[in-house]
């Protein structure tokens, strides 16, 4: 019997929301994968920078693949992309029929809204990869460097033991986990809403320091970090480097030193941040004094 698994990739903090189809949706699902036209050389492609909001769909055969089709690939619009796959589904509005199936969605306190935001986040993101061009990276001049803060090392970050299983918070505080890590779930004290006001004490929790009055500016010891918020929908976290720039890791996608712009980021308070529009607070993370899981 078909069974896939579904990932709508799309969160930075929290556990993406999945969709497992078995049976005739399965089949159904398949059918509609079924890869027809290769894509044109000049076909626009997934972003090669990662992205705040969605960034399309993980798709995994828990059986015997498809004829055609990869154990796992992903799908943005229509076109799919993984190992001998960079084709067009036979139904290129196959997200449509996702949302279709929106009450098999497995994932905790997803907003009453969440089908209507997925679909404007999609919108956002064909957006994005038609105009996914080269664009030129403006550069800010550089501030005082922060010698205490972690290299960016993103070599490091991106590689498939580490990648996909450690979220922004894991980067933010420069500490791997391997399991997506939780604000306040090493101390028994996770936040329960998606808001400030509950993931900044569960963040305390784990001995991050609250520095609101931070203004930007690197510690005497420790580094600087931030937390923003899409307001009921998910958390993301920023890390201050050495060089006085911001980097960061949207979810299990590679780490950028890039906004949702293509801007280099010397404040997170007014870079591009898409749906995390509230700004919440700076923080301070203490070498060797936290513990995250």
């Amino acid at each position: 019997m078909a069974q896939l698994r579904i990932t709508i990739d799309i969160f930075s903090g929290r556990p993406n929301p999945v969709i497992e189809l078995a049976g005739k949706d399965a089949a159904d699902a398949l059918e509609r994968l079924q890869p027809t036209a290769r894509l044109a050389k000049d076909a626009p492609g997934l972003p090669s920078a990662p992205t705040l909001g969605y960034r399309g769909l993980v798709i995994e055969q828990l059986d015997k693949p498809a004829k055609g089709l990869p154990k796992s690939f992903r799908l943005a619009h229509g076109d799919m992309f993984g190992p001998r796959l960079l084709h067009r589904a036979a139904d290129e509005s196959f997200e449509d029929f996702l949302l279709s199936r929106a009450r098999g969605l497995k994932g905790r306190n997803l907003p009453a809204n969440f089908p209507a935001l997925l679909r404007r986040e999609i919108a956002r993101f064909r957006d994005l990869r038609e105009a996914a061009a080269p664009r030129k990276r403006i550069l800010w001049p550089l501030r005082r460097p922060c010698e205490c803060a972690p290299l960016y090392e993103p070599g490091w970050w991106n590689v498939p033991a580490r990648q996909p299983f450690n979220n922004c918070y894991n980067y933010a505080t420069n500490y791997r986990t391997d399991t997506f890590a939780q604000p306040g779930n090493a101390a028994g004290a996770q936040y329960t809403t998606l808001t400030c006001a509950s993931v900044r004490p569960a963040a305390i929790k784990d001995q991050l320091i609250d520095s609101p009055n931070a203004n930007n500016k690197c510690p005497k010891e420790g580094h600087l970090v931030a937390l923003v918020i899409w307001p009921g929908v998910d958390y993301h976290w920023y890390r201050k480097g050495r060089n006085g720039y911001w980097t960061h890791k949207p979810g299990g996608t590679p780490v950028t030193n890039l906004d949702n712009s293509n801007v280099t980021i010397p404040d997170p308070r007014t870079a591009d941040r898409g749906g995390y529009t509230q700004f919440c607070t700076f923080m301070v993370v203490m070498h060797g004094h936290i513990k995250i899981a």
